[in-house]
């Protein structure tokens, strides 16, 4: 195989559907990237918050010491992960994993127990977002979420929506953006893995890929939401880039001979291939080449 690609951007989301940071390096999990998606915002039932319902979830700014992201970092009693947002004081959040049990948690298809984040977490994110909510962690001593078997049998995430990682190119990017008005950031798309050197959408055809040493297999095309309308700067809805999307991205475009559900498709989603138990001290790092055999398009 021939390097088709590099690593240009990483990028981590420790509370699901807050801003993102962008990193050099990230350790690998068989849940993710480690600390990707950990962390969940719920309401007073327990339910997860997302942009879908709470825009103003982009605005919150999430900050992590920088070793958090070195191969076999461990945190201790003083470390903190920063959460900050608009007329709001800093909320700092131990890394260290708290006691307290939040039961009832759920996520689209989990639910299960979490961990508490406490009183202090609680007010704060129920004065941003002006109603009742509380901030907590998965719980992977305890809990166990696994991904649908017809994608990828026997691999899990912690708060992702349906995957552990999530890839897009940089040329697919530009394409859709010579097609807009107002041409939008990859923030858009929050994925965890952005690659240059290839040809628009080539990543549909990517049932494998090998990252430097580490393979990652393609398991299904990411279906979007209407997040990628919200403005990650504003918090703010419109109709772009999906109504473009629609035109040259639905499942109509891309499968029109099999049932239309009325999706639309833009990047792809990963799983680890190696097995997890038997791989440590593994790395994604920025400018790291990237092997893609072109084989099968996989948009089901």
């Amino acid at each position: 195989m021939e390097a088709t690609a590099r690593v240009s951007s990483i990028f981590i989301y420790p509370v699901k559907s807050c801003r993102g940071i962008s990193v050099s390096q990230a350790p690998l999990t068989p849940t993710g990237f480690r600390w990707d998606r950990n962390w969940l915002v719920v309401n007073y039932k327990g339910r997860a918050y997302t942009q879908r319902v709470e825009p103003k979830l982009a605005l919150v700014e999430i900050e992590l010491p920088d070793e958090a992201f070195s191969e076999g970092w461990e945190p201790t009693k003083n470390s903190f992960m920063k959460i900050k947002a608009p007329g709001m004081s800093v909320l700092k959040i131990s890394l260290m994993k708290p006691s307290e049990v939040a039961e009832g948690v759920s996520v689209w298809e989990w639910s299960g127990s979490a961990l508490d984040e406490g009183a202090e977490a609680a007010k704060w994110f129920s004065d941003y977002l002006g109603k009742p909510s509380q901030l907590v962690r998965f719980n992977a001593a305890s809990e166990t979420r696994l991904i649908d078997p017809n994608y990828a049998p026997g691999h899990k995430i912690m708060f992702s929506d349906l995957f552990p990682f999530m890839l897009i190119s940089q040329g697919s990017l530009d394409a859709l953006n010579q097609l807009l008005k107002e041409p939008v950031p990859i923030n858009r798309f929050r994925p965890n893995i952005l690659v240059e050197g290839c040809e628009p959408f080539s990543e549909d055809l990517w049932t494998e890929i090998r990252i430097s040493k580490v393979t990652f297999e393609g398991v299904k095309l990411c279906s979007r939401c209407k997040i990628p309308t919200i403005n990650q700067d504003t918090g703010i809805g419109g109709t772009e880039p999906n109504e473009t999307l629609m035109k040259i991205r639905s499942d109509k475009v891309l499968r029109p001979n099999m049932k239309q559900q009325g999706k639309i498709y833009f990047g792809q989603n990963l799983v680890w291939k190696e097995n997890p138990s038997e791989e440590h001290g593994k790395l994604v790092k920025v400018g790291d080449p990237c092997f893609c055999p072109q084989e099968g398009l996989l948009c089901s």
